[in-house]
């Protein structure tokens, strides 16, 4: 998961690219990057960080143009490198930077082939720069001098060809516009935007659409799976969806917990699919316990408590706050070592102890990953003083990796792989844990747009839409992302950047 932004206006956009990734903060807080263009020349600025971080006034003077792009990096594959860091540029064809949603699942074969047969280099071992290349090869072979629309179109769908796997992509290239694109399954979220100014139409692409809103944006549509969109240098637009097979597939976890409530995704307002979320997982409660003795319903901030107070209305209990959340600690679930994670849940909530003091206490998440959070908190409602602690996930139990682009590859780090609720209620240490129904949770979201016929739900289900993903890549994958695994690439980057200095 990570957040991608791209701009064509009649005035500089380096400030209104900034504004767009500080509200897609929450897509990735490892590092941020902005690239313009401008004369022929790339302006780029990239750091690990959060975005207020990264970019400084001296920064920001340097991005200089009418058009660019940017990114928040969220890490599933690569270290701590600011080389690891997005946009990233290759000089041929024309110039072309790119940021990058989503993960290839076929990106370890595509290297070995982008060097053997497209005789190209790679920097890194990100699947972004496979991206990048296959992209800049396929377009060097459609285009001349100068790369037209359909040059653009045949790229791409050449890159769909090649590439497997969830991605959104956002490409700059000098001299020519923006160029974004969605996979053919439209697994990884992109919306276009406009705005009409003097001088004609600006546009807008972005992972989610409130990077529109807040920039005077109109919501246009999301792009379609398979879709290509250029946008010229001086404003004009053309798309083309370029693979015939294309069908709308979206991750159903970016609606759970990754896009922000007041986003629209396909069509979908993820803030009401979280309140039918609620609304599904209260009529499971009744169905299993009608005679229940819950006291109160506390969410879990943030995400849940969308989900929570419907959920509290049908159930006839009062909804309460019971944790205070310290906005300052980054989102747990995308901190990059399980350790990190563990210790940032002390830092995070505070507990308002009266809420809990001898009351059989509902919690309210919105999924239960690891377990460990979850765990935690589970006893810090027992140490305010709760009589029974009942935990209830607005999710599916999650037991398969995620290859998508959602940092959960390894099976076993998965607190429902190979349990069973009670196994895992055991575990959280709570009295009674109760998860949604798959069916529900498909129901909840698609009653937003009931064109979507089915979703990405391999976190859920275990079944992979791309049909590559092997056990032995699953085995792979695994040894590659496990948090062991990342700890030992970021001491060696670590390492790295101190013997620099």
């Amino acid at each position: 998961m990570c957040a991608i932004v791209g701009i064509v206006s009649r005035s500089p956009v380096n400030q209104e690219l900034y504004d767009a990734l500080t509200v897609l903060q929450h897509r990735g807080q490892d590092a941020a990057g902005i690239m313009t263009a401008q004369d022929s020349h790339f302006y780029m600025r990239k750091a690990n960080g959060l975005v207020r971080d990264v970019f400084r006034a001296r920064h920001m003077l340097r991005l200089q143009g009418n058009m660019g792009i940017g990114h928040c990096r969220y890490p599933t594959a690569g270290g701590i490198a600011t080389s690891d860091a997005q946009p990233l540029y290759t000089n041929s064809p024309f110039g072309i930077g790119l940021a990058h949603n989503g993960n290839l699942t076929n990106a370890k074969t595509l290297s070995e082939l982008i060097y053997r047969a497209d005789r190209r280099h790679l920097n890194t071992n990100l699947d972004s720069e496979v991206v990048l290349n296959v992209f800049a090869h396929e377009l060097a072979h459609s285009a001349g001098l100068r790369a037209h629309a359909d040059d653009i179109f045949r790229a791409v769908a050449a890159v769909h060809e090649r590439c497997r796997g969830g991605y959104a992509v956002i490409a700059l290239i000098v001299d020519h516009g923006v160029v974004a694109f969605r996979d053919p399954h439209g697994i990884r979220p992109l919306v276009l935007g406009q705005r009409n100014v003097d001088g004609g139409p600006e546009y807008m692409v972005a992972s989610e659409s409130v990077a529109l809103d807040i920039q005077g944006f109109d919501y246009v549509r999301d792009l379609a799976p398979g879709e290509v969109v250029y946008i010229e240098q001086d404003g004009r637009l053309h798309s083309r969806v370029v693979d015939e097979n294309a069908v709308l597939r979206p991750c159903i976890f970016e609606y759970v917990y990754l896009a922000r409530p007041d986003s629209f995704m396909d069509g979908v307002s993820v803030y009401k699919a979280r309140l039918r979320m609620g609304e599904k997982l209260a009529e499971k409660i009744l169905r299993e316990r009608p005679e229940h003795d819950i006291d109160v319903v506390i969410p879990i901030p943030e995400t849940s408590r969308t989900s929570a107070l419907p959920l509290a209305q049908m159930l006839g209990v009062p909804f309460r706050e019971g944790f205070v959340k310290n906005r300052y600690v980054g989102r747990t679930f995308i901190m990059p070592g399980q350790e990190e994670r563990r210790r940032s849940v002390r830092q995070k909530l505070n507990v308002i102890d009266l809420e809990f003091k001898d009351k059989t206490v509902l919690l309210v998440d919105d999924s239960i990953v690891r377990g460990t959070t979850s765990r935690q908190i589970v006893e810090m409602a027992r140490q305010a003083g709760a009589k029974r602690v009942y935990l209830a996930s607005a999710a599916p139990p999650v037991r398969y990796p995620n290859v998508y682009g959602i940092d959960m590859p390894v099976a076993n780090e998965l607190i429902a792989h190979e349990r069973n609720v009670d196994e895992i209620n055991a575990y959280i240490g709570s009295d009674w844990l109760i998860y949604q129904d798959l069916d529900d949770l498909i129901e909840a979201v698609r009653e937003g747009n009931p064109g979507i016929e089915a979703f990405e739900d391999s976190c859920f289900s275990g079944h992979y839409l791309t049909g590559d993903v092997t056990a032995d890549y699953l085995a792979e994958l695994a040894e590659e992302r496990s948090d062991a695994a990342k700890k030992a690439r970021a001491r060696a980057d670590l390492a790295d950047v101190l013997n620099e200095d």
